[in-house]
């Protein structure tokens, strides 16, 4: 039946349940960004400090078994500092490769917008090929790759923003916000969250995620579900709040990402309450401000979600 819970799910949903446990008050965000990694998608965190951004990136890569690496972008880390440098052999007469901290499957790029434009961009590459061209030779990474980006608000000193290019490669764009009061209290009566995340136990084989993520990709989308994105990404175009309106990636990523977040919630096809689920986080980094050079807010994403017609 297609309100049946897919059996194969059930991994992902104890992944759900103990994540929630460590980062608390956040089950929507938490949601979002494992159907970020499930749809295979990079995952771009935007806060203040002390959110718990990388608090996020640690469990998820505890909970998922990944290999894991963290790089802490500053003014002065060169390209070299991620992809490896060729270092000379005395005793070969020949350059060996010494591979940087992007050969990892879960890598961390710690307040990415304090690096320079030059630094950022070693990353593109890698997120849109899964491979690292260094000194001529193309070297492929550890599958599965991601990378979690932290970056702080652009108006703090010290930040050099990302471009558009950059922002696309990440299929979504989180917010982790204040948490509520109830969470907030907890948190304080029971001591920094980090800690629990040195102690986890992987609760799934990283050779599962594969069969996983196909099955993610398989969730049966309908014509008029195609027709109701294809809606969307119209309107981005015409619509006066927006400088420009989506591309035609930005929609196949919207569609992934409803894929993995209706294959989460049990469902053997994408229904528009999916998309509108997944919309704000896939779109928003990617539409300006017509009125400015922030990001398009939450207020006028929904209030598109509002104009166009559902099927």
């Amino acid at each position: 039946m297609p309100g049946d819970p897919l059996p194969s799910a059930t991994p992902m949903h104890a992944v759900l349940e103990r994540a929630n446990q460590i980062i608390l008050g956040k089950e929507t965000e938490v949601r979002l960004a494992l159907t970020c990694l499930l749809a295979g998608g990079h995952l771009l965190l935007e806060d203040l400090p002390g959110m718990g951004k990388t608090t996020l990136a640690h469990t998820l890569a505890g909970l998922l078994g990944l290999d894991y690496a963290r790089i802490q972008f500053t003014s002065d880390l060169l390209p070299a500092d991620i992809t490896g440098v060729s270092i000379f052999d005395r005793e070969r007469s020949d350059f060996h490769f010494i591979p940087g901290p992007i050969f990892t499957q879960l890598l961390l790029a710690d307040e990415i917008n304090r690096a320079t434009p030059k630094t950022q961009s070693a990353l593109l590459e890698a997120m849109e090929e899964g491979q690292v061209t260094c000194e001529g030779s193309t070297r492929p990474l550890p599958q599965p790759f991601f990378v979690i980006a932290t970056q702080n608000p652009t108006h703090q000193i010290g930040t050099f923003p990302l471009p558009e290019s950059q922002l696309d490669r990440f299929l979504m764009r989180l917010e982790l916000g204040y948490p509520t009061a109830a969470a907030e209290r907890a948190l304080l009566a029971g001591g920094s969250q980090r800690s629990q995340t040195r102690t986890m136990t992987a609760l799934l084989d990283t050779r599962e995620l594969p069969t996983l993520q196909q099955a993610a990709a398989a969730t049966h989308t309908a014509a008029p579900l195609i027709d109701y994105v294809q809606a969307l990404l119209t309107a981005t175009r015409h619509h006066p709040d927006f400088a420009h309106g989506l591309s035609p990636r930005a929609g196949l990523a919207l569609l992934a990402a409803a894929r993995a977040w209706a294959w989460l919630a049990g469902r053997r096809m994408v229904v528009p309450d999916d998309v509108q689920a997944v919309f704000a986080a896939v779109a928003r980094h990617r539409l300006r401000s017509a009125q400015g050079n922030g990001y398009a807010s939450q207020e006028q994403v929904a209030a598109l979600l509002r104009e166009v017609a559902i099927p």
